[in-house]
């Protein structure tokens, strides 16, 4: 596909630090994530482009982060579900006079969520 589309190899170039970048973050280990940073720097070395080199600084600015990531396996993804999805019940409930009734929409829409 890459050589029909991509005829410069730049395509390719970002394609590999990305899918190396979901490696490095799918490691169980700090000794394997340290060799998926250094495959990853290669990559963005042999990519040059400005949004590979910005994506590198900013893994290196939330090393300590991801390695934490990598030991615990602790995201905060469930809290954010959370937060959009008490948005969207806002965002659907203005116009609501009656703070009863605006409460029970909140809480209607989140037992609904919760079953589901």
């Amino acid at each position: 596909m890459f050589a029909l589309d991509d005829p410069t190899g730049t395509l390719q170039a970002v394609w590999k630090v990305k899918e190396q970048l979901r490696a490095l973050l799918r490691t169980g280990s700090l000794e394997d994530a340290a060799a998926a940073k250094q495959v990853l720097e290669e990559l963005v070395k042999e990519a040059a482009r400005p949004e590979t080199n910005r994506l590198y600084r900013t893994v290196c600015r939330w090393w300590k982060e991801i390695e934490v990531l990598i030991i615990t396996g602790a995201t905060t993804g469930k809290v954010e579900a959370n937060n959009t999805a008490i948005k969207n019940i806002k965002r659907t409930a203005r116009g609501y006079r009656n703070a009863a009734n605006y409460k029970s929409v909140i809480l209607l829409r989140s037992a609904v969520r919760t079953a589901a």
